[in-house]
């Protein structure tokens, strides 16, 4: 079980709110461009570096919170 909270959100109010929920507590957020359906982002930096952003989950504080935010489509 993680020993942090994930919460996925979709654009600038979302995350707004997703802060504002959790104040006080650590917040780390990956921002990504739009997922296609085959869970693909638009982004090729993104695609690169999602692995290693997760494989680096392990080391969150405890009780922290992580919030993976889609930008949005390619402009």
């Amino acid at each position: 079980m993680a020993h942090y909270e994930e919460v996925a959100v979709r654009g600038y109010e979302e995350f707004s709110q997703a802060v504002s929920e959790r104040k006080g507590k650590d917040i780390f957020t990956y921002f990504s461009g739009n997922k296609d359906a085959q869970g693909k982002s638009w982004c090729p930096d993104c695609v690169k570096a999602e692995p290693i952003v997760r494989g680096q989950m392990t080391h969150l504080p405890e009780g922290s919170v992580f919030i993976y935010c889609q930008v949005g489509e390619r402009a």
